[in-house]
Formats: structure tokens, sequence, C-alpha cells
């Protein structure tokens, strides 16, 4: 009987040769376990669920703030009218994580492989999130989008503009991220849920700021204080994460993100889920984890720049 080779090729299948001494079990809850444990910036923006929703595209409403009037006797009031604007979410990030395993290797191998292969689909899954919504910060402070990051501000002083490869990428200090705090306030963005998140060069240079790890700032790092994915502790009341998904801009520069909740967006379509298909032409198992969402800049300022309330801070790599 001839042999066809069919749409997978048997190159890219776990062979005894690739998986010795372990077992291919996939398990769905394992796989969203680890996706939600490897989640740092899905954790720290506002959520919105489409699940079980048709369609490829949510306008979310922008309205207009309004402006307190004072009002003169025997007159009428003023009425406010503004036309208001929306924001667009595309539902378009489709991500997969697939592994094909044969028969054999499930007889033959351990019960550790189920382990490796769950938290390594969840973690591939997690962390592509997280860089979508990272890679948001390129058009922070109506930055263009790119990588070059002209809208970034330097973290040595929090006021100058960084420049594409000038070395301006200076270590993050105290007066720099006070400016960047003053920033979210003169643009009135709520004072809760804010957020800083920095790459892991940065967390070692704050760890070597005596002001940034009093007690008085940091505040208690243990158990109690770090339930969400990535945080170090906190800063002049702002949350402090980090994670190696931070952005790289043109130049010796990484890019750390300090923001309120509502500048960023996710909205997930379809989330995790886990799906196998036994393939005969290859005596395997076809196991495929994937989900569907969108990504946004969301909270509008009064001089109309979106998003208000998040800023990008170049710092050294």
């Amino acid at each position: 009987m001839a042999v066809t080779a069919g749409a997978y090729g048997t190159s890219n299948g776990v062979t005894v040769t690739t998986a010795a001494n372990f077992i291919p079990e996939m398990w769905s809850d394992e796989i969203v376990a680890a996706y939600k444990k490897s989640l740092v910036m899905a954790n720290l923006v506002r959520k919105m669920s489409q699940k079980g929703k048709k369609g490829d595209t949510i306008n979310i409403p922008m309205p207009s703030r309004a402006s307190a009037q004072a009002k003169t006797a025997n007159t009428v009031v003023r009425i406010q009218q503004d036309t208001e604007s929306v924001v667009q979410v595309l539902l378009n990030k489709h991500f997969e994580v697939s592994r094909l395993i044969e028969d054999i290797v499930s007889v033959q191998a351990l019960s550790s492989l189920r382990k490796f292969y769950t938290d390594d689909a969840g973690y591939a899954l997690g962390r592509q999130v997280d860089t979508d919504l990272v890679l948001l910060g390129r058009s922070f402070n109506n930055g263009a989008g790119t990588a070059a990051y002209a809208a970034a501000f330097c973290a040595q002083d929090g006021a100058t503009l960084y420049t594409s490869g000038a070395p301006n990428q200076t270590a993050l200090t105290d007066l720099g991220f006070r400016r960047m705090i003053q920033r979210l306030d003169d643009n009135d963005v709520p004072m809760d849920r804010r957020h800083f998140v920095v790459p892991p060069s940065t967390r070692n240079t704050l760890m070597g700021i005596a002001r940034f790890t009093e007690q008085g700032f940091v505040g208690d790092v243990g158990a109690g204080n770090t339930i969400r994915n990535g945080k170090i502790g906190d800063l002049y009341g702002i949350d402090v994460f980090v994670t190696p998904q931070c952005d790289t801009a043109t130049g010796a520069a990484r890019v750390a993100m300090l923001f309120q909740e509502d500048s960023l967006v996710l909205a997930e379509q379809m989330s995790v889920r886990t799906q196998t298909q036994y393939k005969q032409e290859y005596l395997s198992d076809l196991m495929t984890a994937d989900c569907i969402y969108g990504t946004a800049l969301l909270r509008k300022g009064d001089d109309g720049d979106i998003p208000a309330g998040a800023f990008a801070i170049a710092v050294p790599a």
C-alpha cells in the first residue's frame, strides 16, 4: 500500500526520540491554569468578555466630559451637546499551540511530559496576549506606533523625550518617576488602579535605590501583597510589576509603562480552549490550544489624546 503524506508533516510530530521517557496526556484545565499563571499585563487592563458573541469588531462609546456651568437667576439652564466618538476593538488575534503525539510515545513515556506540554502551551498563549498589550505602548502619548518610541520619556528626569539611538536611556530615578506620576495627575487620571510595568533591568535598578526599598515606600511585598502575577511592590501607592515582555525601543533601550487600568482594553471572544483529535494516518493524537481576542487603547483625554492615562518610559536594557 502506498503511503501519501497528509497535511501534517511527519517531521513535526513528537517521536520516541524527541519525547523519550515521557507521556503526553493533555488536560485542558492544566493549560488554562498555566495560561492564567503566565499573564501579567492582561491582569492590569480593562477586560471585556465577548464569549459567545458574533462579530469581529467592538464599538466602545467614548463620551466627552461635561463642564459645570454657573446658574444665573431667571435664566434657563445651558444645554451641553457633544458629538461623541467611539473606540473600535478589532477581534483579529487568533493564536494556537499544537502538538502531534505518536501512540508509541503514549505507551512508553512517563507522566511528566503532560505537565511540560500543558505548561508550555499555557505559557506561550499567555506570553502572546501580554506581548500584544505591551505593543500598545508604542502609541502612548500620541506616539507613532513604531518601535522608535519618539513619544517616550527618559527615566532620569521624566521630562526629556527619548531620542532613538541616543545615549539617553538612563536608569530610572526617584525624580523621573515622580515627574511621570505628575503627568497622570495633570491629565486628571483617576488615582486608583494605576500600574507601573517594568522590564527586569529596571527591577534591578529599583532594588539598588535605598529610597525605593524603604518599607514606607515599597510596603509589604510578602505573600499577602503579591496576589497578581509579577507584582514586586508599590511606589507612592502605584503597584509595580515586572515582565520580560516589556518592549524594546530602537536603540539600546527597553520600555517601561506607567498607566491607569482604563487606558487599555483586552476583549476576549474565546478564552483558552483545548481540543484533541486522533489522526489515524499518523497513529497520533493532535492537541491544539487556542484563543481569540483583541486589544486597543481606550481612555480619552480632554484634549483628545488616546490614551490620556498612559506613558512610555525609556530605560536601559
